[in-house]
């Protein structure tokens, strides 16, 4: 079996699941998601298991597959002890760097296979599309306010735009650093990009912050919508929902807005996204099999 360790945004919960299930359709083998260990010391983010608002069907790991007791014990000692051993040789596969690293499509298991990492590529799963993009069909929220989102949305040509605030402002933070580094430059020539080539675009905004966003917005859009209605944890999902259906996308450096621009099901879609690369910090970003190819980097 493969079981592969749940953890991080929603985003990277995403990555991991992808990347995991089309390793374990080619080894012919069962998925086993760890749904606990991930976020059991998460004290910073207090982030939580969110892949059951999807069409997704793998088992969860026991106590014993988690390697309880002791698991953070027993986790890094398989850590040292795999990194001596050669790559395809390993049973505890942990990811060290975020670029691409193709060794990872070739490994084949014969017992049981632990894998940690985010694998924050479309590469690793570009082969088996179809069946991801069936895995992760969302469980539709239904209450009043997301489906008027959704009515709206459907009905204009729009524009998803995100932003991401990681870091608060404050004295000594201005309001420049307001969307964690990303210029309103860049927004301003995303803008200025769609508007050039949709006609009446009509722009539906997607913050984990949008009281901040909306005022300290200098951007000019005329035609915009503020989504505020999932601020609570547990819903961010319905706004990854929403922002799927939307037709093109300005995404930030963030792994919830690449997937809202990948789960989109328009073929003809625009998706502008941040040309910078960094690879240290909280917003490692650029790194090389992120971006897919037909998506805008300005």
């Amino acid at each position: 079996m493969i079981i592969a360790r749940i953890k991080g945004g929603l985003g990277n919960q995403l990555f991991i699941y992808a990347a995991a299930r089309r390793l374990a359709i080619k080894n012919k083998t069962k998925l086993i998601l760890d749904d606990v260990s991930g976020f059991a010391y998460d004290d910073k983010f207090n982030r939580h298991y969110q892949l059951d608002n999807f069409n997704i069907t793998c088992q969860k790991a026991t106590a014993a597959q988690r390697l309880e007791p002791f698991s953070r014990i027993r986790r890094y000692l398989k850590r040292y002890i795999n990194s001596k051993k050669p790559y395809q040789q390993r049973s505890y596969i942990n990811q060290y760097d975020m670029s691409f690293d193709p060794k990872f499509l070739q490994l084949r298991n014969s017992k049981t296979l632990y894998l940690e990492g985010y694998w924050q590529s479309e590469k690793y799963f570009k082969d088996v599309e179809n069946i991801i993009r069936e895995d992760l069909k969302f469980k539709i929220p239904k209450d009043n306010e997301n489906t008027e989102f959704l009515r709206n949305i459907q009905n204009k040509n729009s524009i998803a735009i995100h932003f991401r605030n990681f870091d608060k402002p404050n004295k000594r933070n201005s309001n420049a650093n307001l969307f964690n580094y990303i210029s309103i430059d860049y927004y301003k020539r995303s803008i200025k990009y769609i508007n050039s080539k949709i006609s009446e675009p009509h722009y539906f905004i997607f913050s984990d912050d949008p009281k901040a966003v909306s005022e300290n917005l200098q951007l000019d859009i005329k035609n915009f919508s503020v989504v505020d209605i999932n601020q609570e944890k547990e819903k961010n999902y319905a706004d990854l929902w929403l922002m799927s259906n939307c037709k093109h996308f300005i995404t930030t450096n963030s792994t919830f807005s690449w997937w809202g621009a990948w789960l989109a099901k328009n073929k003809k879609k625009i998706v502008i996204t941040p040309d910078f690369k960094k690879k240290q910090g909280i917003m490692k970003w650029g790194f090389d099999g992120l971006i897919p190819h037909d998506w805008l980097k300005l």
